[in-house]
């Protein structure tokens, strides 16, 4: 049976979704790989943190998640300074 799965990356103005079809026991990284993104480490599932190795379902969403340019924490310290 194969899964059908995407693997969504956003940016600050636009995103990219990637729809694959994968044979059952395709993993993260398989999907990752397949569309395109060979060098993500940070990713997850449904807004979940996942590791690499972690078996897709049918109907998965893998999302492919950047770098945080500051800390949260600090970002808002700045905003209530001015």
């Amino acid at each position: 049976m194969a899964l059908k799965v995407e693997v969504v990356y956003a940016l600050p103005r636009r995103g990219k979704v990637v729809s694959l079809v994968l044979p059952e026991g395709a993993t993260v990284q398989d999907a990752l790989l397949k569309a395109g993104f060979s060098n993500e480490r940070c990713v997850g599932l449904f807004g979940e943190a996942a590791a690499l190795e972690t078996r897709l379902a049918d109907g998965d969403r893998v999302e492919v998640y950047r770098p945080l340019k500051i800390d949260p924490k600090e970002a808002r310290r700045r905003r209530a300074k001015r």
